[in-house]
């Protein structure tokens, strides 16, 4: 048989070939068109793909931050929005063409500026140390193995990153403030114009307007926007969390004790001591009559003292050429092993409490050593440390219980849809309720988990508002699910007219007053211009682009856009529903001067903004390079599925 194959191969490819080919083709098309599936692509950026997964996972990860961060102060609709997901994707395709660049330029930095790099990051700054002050190399791979790299992995991804800083640096260094422009934007941001205000308000015109029924009806019909109600819902919700599971969780004394002995050395101090020292400085790749006259001084200083031990802060004062001890008598303070170099610590552990030491050698120098004290080891005993550690227990054991039961949770909401009295039975739950929730996040309801996106999508869902169903438990934070279901749901509608109808006539004579008070302002613009009169015009106020001083922004940009040439200039704003508003500009002026300092400042400022409009430009330009195509705007499809949503 080995021969026949062996003898026939072109026989048996064939074959072959006809017995797999048609179980690809029914069995494997499928899976294979999911597998290219683009329909889920968030952008293509040189033909690879940012899928809408990458853009959810960086929004999770960003908000899960933020609300570790934030707590109670935590917004959902700021981190978790369409807003939100845009952004991040216009990031992540930013990084992608940056990156393309610093590969195509083959840009990198040197190991001198990695090391700097690294070294300045203060996790890693804070590693323990070998003796010659290098990092302690087991420490640092264990920090980076928690993050789940190798070093070589983090060197990499550390260099490219410098890299693309350069990149941005150099892009962002190129642009150029003329001094010429520098002078006219800050002459143009700091003018000040002084000004008098004579406000046409609507009130006055109230009494003038007297609306028929047929021009309410027409107003209601324009604006039925106004006296609509949103969709709402009566709301019932489970909550199952670690917070409340460590609320009703005991810990008896069996597992306290166990939980202190395994962890007793988070509570034990090793002995500590305190130490003086002199140094008298010789490096260990000093010449070698160097490092002997040092040698014989720190005899000769040690001598006296065995003389005369009460002087050794003074001595140390004056002789030692360790800065940072010196003018402290030589106080190191307490310290615990390993913090010295050996041959000064085994000196310093051979003494006794008040002794000094022979002269001790290290790599620095020559040291004589006093112990003034000595902290025993100590235990801190389980009542001293018990509360603190029976709510740590309880919420590990919370969270542990957790765990367990939200499958269970999410099976039972899911299985048992038309009620959430068996999950609240079977997990001792109490069921919560809430009244007018709405398809989006309400302020009114702080922070209750009815203000979670994720939820309320699931909530108005058809099977949920159709059916009355419960949701799928939803994670609403960290060891959190919550499943919810709509009692009473309430569509949105226009009030009838006749509900609405004094509102309606209040609206009405509000806005025709406002067009009476703007036509009146019109007027009396035109005349002002001709007249030149001042009458009506309340006290000069001087404003300018950085003090509004009470006027209105729209007011503001009108007053400062105003042509000056011609002094007193008048000007006429329409403030809408608090009326029109004619301002009269007399006097326009210069601020002294800023200080060098000031206008350093400013212009380094104005550099900065130059040089990020340049940046944007380059970014742009890259974007083309790459032919950048967003396949799915994150805004746009979070508001087409909320307009079908409502449309339903």
């Amino acid at each position: 048989m080995l021969d026949f194959v062996r003898n026939n191969r072109r026989l048996m490819l064939l074959l072959l070939l006809v017995l797999v080919f048609p179980s690809f083709v029914f069995f494997g098309v499928e899976s294979y068109s999911r597998f290219m599936d683009s329909s889920h692509d968030a952008a293509k950026v040189d033909g690879r793909a940012i899928t809408t997964q990458e853009v959810d996972n960086v929004v999770r990860d960003q908000s899960e931050r933020m609300r570790q961060m934030l707590g109670t102060n935590y917004d959902p609709r700021q981190f978790e929005g369409a807003q939100a997901r845009q952004q991040v994707l216009d990031q992540l395709i930013q990084q992608r063409v940056v990156a393309n660049e610093v590969a195509n330029k083959h840009l990198t930095v040197s190991n001198e500026r990695l090391f700097e790099a690294i070294s300045s990051i203060p996790a890693i700054a804070q590693l323990p140390k070998k003796k010659d002050g290098t990092i302690d190399d087991k420490a640092y791979i264990a920090l980076l193995a928690q993050q789940g790299m190798t070093p070589e992995q983090f060197d990499a991804r550390m260099r490219f990153d410098l890299a693309t800083q350069q990149l941005g640096t150099s892009i962002g260094a190129t642009a150029f403030m003329p001094k010429s422009l520098l002078d006219r934007l800050i002459a143009i941001r700091d003018q000040q114009r002084e000004v008098q205000a004579l406000l046409i308000k609507p009130a006055g015109f109230a009494a003038k307007v007297n609306p028929d029924e047929a021009a309410l009806k027409a107003y209601y019909e324009s604006h039925k926007a106004d006296f609509s109600v949103p969709e709402q819902a009566k709301v019932e919700y489970l909550v199952l969390s670690a917070a409340a599971l460590a609320a009703s969780t005991t810990v008896s004394p069996e597992e306290l004790k166990s939980y202190y002995d395994s962890n007793i050395a988070r509570f034990r101090t090793d002995e500590q001591r305190r130490a003086s020292h002199i140094l008298i400085a010789s490096p260990k790749d000093a010449p070698a009559a160097d490092r002997k006259a040092a040698k014989e001084k720190a005899t000769r200083l040690l001598e006296d003292l065995r003389k005369h031990p009460e002087t050794f802060a003074d001595v140390a004062r004056k002789q030692s050429q360790d800065p940072g001890s010196a003018e402290k008598g030589g106080d190191l303070g307490f310290m615990g092993r390993g913090a010295l170099v050996k041959p000064f610590e085994d000196a310093m552990y051979a003494l006794k409490d008040g002794q000094i030491s022979d002269v001790v050698e290290t790599d620095y120098g020559y040291h004589i050593i006093k112990l003034s004290g000595i902290k025993p080891a100590e235990t801190k005993p389980l009542d001293q440390v018990r509360t603190d550690l029976e709510a740590e227990l309880r919420q590990q054991l919370a969270a542990k219980k957790y765990t367990e039961l939200a499958d269970a949770f999410g099976n039972t909401v899911y299985e048992q849809s038309d009620s959430l009295k068996p999950a609240a039975d079977k997990f001792k739950l109490t069921i919560q309720s809430a009244d007018s929730v709405t398809r989006l996040p309400n302020p009114a309801l702080g922070q209750s988990p009815l203000n979670n996106e994720k939820l309320l999508k699931a909530l108005f869902s058809d099977d949920s508002v159709k059916n009355k169903r419960n949701t799928e438990a939803v994670q609403v934070a960290p060891n959190t699910l919550v499943a919810a279901r709509i009692v009473d749901y309430r569509p949105a509608a226009v009030r009838k007219f006749e509900e609405v109808q004094a509102k309606v006539r209040e609206g009405y004579i509000a806005q025709q007053a406002a067009e009476l008070a703007k036509k009146e302002g019109a007027a009396r613009l035109e005349a002002l211009k001709k007249s030149g009169g001042t009458d009506g015009f309340g006290a000069p106020v001087t404003v300018s682009r950085a003090k509004a001083d009470g006027l209105a922004p729209k007011a503001l940009e009108a007053v400062m856009r105003a042509d000056t040439t011609k002094l007193p200039s008048l000007v006429g704003v329409d403030l809408g529903a608090d009326g029109y508003a004619i301002y009269r500009i007399g006097k326009v002026s210069q601020p002294a001067q800023a200080d060098a300092a000031q206008r350093q400042g400013e212009a380094q400022q104005l550099a900065q903004m130059a040089g990020q409009s340049e940046l944007e430009a380059f970014y742009e330009s890259l974007k083309d390079r790459a032919k950048v195509k967003v396949l799915r705007p994150a805004v746009a499809a979070d508001a087409s599925a909320a307009s079908g949503a409502a449309a339903q």
